[in-house]
C-alpha cells in the first residue's frame, strides 16, 4: 500500500467520522479508531474505497501506545495521525470531580500526547509525518463549565508547540484544530443546539465538514508547524461566561 494513510481516533462517529470521509474522498487509506462504536466503524468503513477499523480504549495509555507501534510496523506511508477522540463530561469550577478529571486528562491529553510521540518516533511517511490535535475554542474563550474537560484540552494544546519544536525531522508537522460548537453535545435538545451554535461572531452554525476540510488542508497545505486553526465562526473571539449549552438554555 503506497497511498497515504491517516488514523483518526474517534473516527467512527461525529466529527471524527467527517474527517475520515473527507480524507477518503481525497484518495487516502483511512484507519477508523473506535472504543465501543464497532457497528458504526464497520458501517463507515464499508462505504469507503480503502479503509480499516481498529479498536482501542484510550483510557489505557499503554494500549494506545501499543496500537501506534503495531500500525507503524505495517503501514508503509502513514502520513497523518488525527487525535479527535475525547470525553466531554461535566464538572464545575468549584467542584472538580476526581474521576471525571482522571478520565478527561488521560483520554483527552495524556494518551494523545504519548501517541503523537510514538508516531513521530516510529511511523514511516514519504512526505513527512503530520499530527493534528483536535482541541477546543475554549483555549481562547474559557468559561467555568466542564472544568476537567477544559483543563485537558489546554493540556493537549500545550503539547503542540513542544512537539513542533522537538521533532528532529524537518518534514514533520504538528498542528491543532480548535472547533467551536459543532454538533449537539451533553444533554442538549435540538432547539438548544440550534440556538447555542449561533452564539458566535458570524451568528452561523459551523459545520463538521469545515473541521474535516481544515484537517485535510493542514496535511496538504503549507502552514508553519505548531499552528492552530480556530474553526468556530469567531466564537473564540468572544467572552462568554458560561458554556453555550447553558447560555442557550438560560435565554
Amino acid at each position: 500500500m503506497s497511498i497515504p494513510t491517516v488514523l483518526v481516533t474517534g473516527g467512527a462517529t461525529r466529527i471524527g467520522a467527517e474527517i475520515v470521509k473527507r480524507f477518503a474522498s481525497a484518495g487516502w487509506h483511512t484507519i477508523i479508531h473506535y472504543k465501543s462504536s464497532s457497528d458504526e466503524a464497520d458501517s463507515l468503513a464499508a462505504t469507503l474505497p480503502s479503509a480499516e477499523v481498529i479498536a482501542c480504549d484510550l483510557g489505557d495509555g499503554d494500549a494506545a501506545v501499543s496500537m501506534i507501534e503495531e500500525l507503524a510496523k505495517r503501514i508503509p506511508n502513514w502520513r497523518c495521525l488525527v487525535n479527535s477522540a475525547s470525553v466531554f463530561d461535566y464538572d464545575g469550577v468549584t467542584a472538580l470531580d476526581p474521576e471525571t478529571n482522571r478520565q478527561a486528562m488521560q483520554i483527552n491529553a495524556i494518551s494523545p500526547a504519548r501517541m503523537a510521540q510514538t508516531y513521530l518516533a516510529q511511523a514511516r511517511a514519504s512526505d513527512g509525518r503530520h499530527v493534528i490535535h483536535v482541541t477546543d475554542m475554549k483555549l481562547e474563550n474559557p468559561n467555568p463549565d466542564f472544568f476537567s474537560y477544559t483543563m485537558s484540552k489546554h493540556a493537549l494544546a500545550s503539547t503542540i508547540d513542544m512537539l513542533a519544536i522537538g521533532t528532529t525531522n524537518t518534514n514533520d508537522r504538528i498542528y491543532g484544530i480548535a472547533p467551536g460548537a459543532i454538533l449537539a453535545s451533553h444533554d442538549q435538545t435540538e432547539d438548544e443546539t440550534e440556538t447555542s451554535h449561533r452564539l458566535n461572531l458570524l451568528e452561523r452554525k459551523t459545520g463538521a465538514d469545515e473541521i474535516a476540510e481544515a484537517a485535510l488542508f493542514l496535511v496538504e497545505g503549507a502552514l508553519r508547524s505548531g499552528s492552530t486553526l480556530f474553526i468556530d465562526s469567531g466564537q473564540h473571539l468572544l467572552s462568554q461566561d458560561r458554556d453555550v449549552i447553558y447560555l442557550a438554555r438560560e435565554a
